[in-house]
């Protein structure tokens, strides 16, 4: 069985503020860091952060903690670029890294980078495909539609590559070619309904275990809903415009989803606030919903942001150590 993990988001700012954040989750106890690939979310963000580099740096100040990207883009670099990082990342922080990857989303794909975002599942297979066969056994021979790649005698290293999901095709995917699922605003009913048995379906078209699936949740202890509410409607905006995390909504109930805008019940089904036991009971929830590990966002709400956020990290770590 999978070893069961409480993780965190680690939003943060410039590089020393996010490699404090990082410290102080290895100090609480909480066993994981995930660093998306832009800054802290507004509307239409387009802040980028070179992540790789600011985890390397993670790992020379931490011993313990599990590190990864939540996600790094595919398009931007070619999936042998990664290989010859997630070899210096496996000698930097031995059994504690993680590669996350995926073809973000379409609008910002286009507009920052001038891809064409066509067929994003068969692109992100592709890369997958060579990054794990080089990881696993040194050696790779691939050409796609999309990649060319070919490079002998490396040497196998214990990275496991993990990709984003939303939609049911993505987590089928994560299910037979990857070492696990990241999902991303997805109700908990929507991984036990959807998520979930989409991985078990991939997996045994290839004959193998099911992979881990990460479950995105947001935090926050605090017990006035009206205000965690105001902060999640700032910080998750954007997703409402964007196709495949309506089309998700509406998959797991949500019909106002189609309007475009969050519902109190869709925030309610992402959002955790309240008390220790209110958290804890719903975090527990998620594992019994097929969760292997879960990523948590935290939401400082209320006229004391810090305190919140330092209650439910401490809150988090002492969690994680019932598991």
């Amino acid at each position: 069985m999978t070893e069961r993990r409480v993780g965190i988001e680690v939003p943060g700012g410039d590089v020393q503020e996010l490699l404090r954040e990082i410290r102080e989750a290895e100090a609480l106890g909480i066993q994981a860091v995930w660093l998306t690939t832009g800054g802290p979310r507004t509307a239409d963000n387009n802040i980028r952060r070179d992540t790789p580099s600011i985890l390397a740096a993670a790992a020379m100040c931490t011993s313990t903690i599990q590190l990864g990207p939540a996600i790094v883009l595919t398009w931007p670099r070619h999936p042998l670029s990664f290989v010859e990082y997630c070899e210096a990342m496996a000698q930097l922080a031995p059994g504690r890294f993680r590669l996350g990857v995926g073809p973000g989303n379409k609008a910002p794909i286009e507009r920052t980078y001038g891809f064409a975002f066509e067929r994003p599942l068969a692109h992100l297979t592709e890369y997958v495909q060579i990054v794990r066969s080089v990881l696993r056994e040194g050696v790779v021979d691939f050409e796609g539609r999309y990649y060319r790649a070919q490079t002998a005698d490396n040497e196998p290293v214990d990275v496991p590559v993990m990709i984003s999901a939303v939609r049911p095709k993505s987590f089928e995917l994560a299910g037979r070619f990857t070492d696990g699922a990241i999902s991303w605003l997805c109700p908990g009913a929507y991984l036990r309904d959807f998520a979930h048995p989409a991985m078990v379906t991939g997996a045994e078209k290839a004959g193998q275990p099911t992979p881990p699936l990460i479950a995105h949740v947001a935090v926050s202890l605090h017990e006035d809903w009206d205000e965690v509410e105001a902060v999640a409607r700032e910080r998750f905006d954007s997703y409402m415009r964007r196709d495949p995390y309506v089309e998700m909504y509406r998959m797991a109930g949500f019909t106002e989803a189609g309007k475009r805008a969050w519902s109190t019940p869709m925030l309610k089904a992402l959002v955790v606030s309240g008390d220790e036991a209110e958290a804890e009971r719903r975090l527990r929830e998620l594992f019994s919903f097929g969760a292997a590990e879960i990523m948590v966002s935290v939401l400082p709400a209320g006229k004391d942001l810090e305190a919140c956020r330092r209650r439910t990290l401490q809150f988090l770590g002492q969690f994680a150590r019932t598991l």
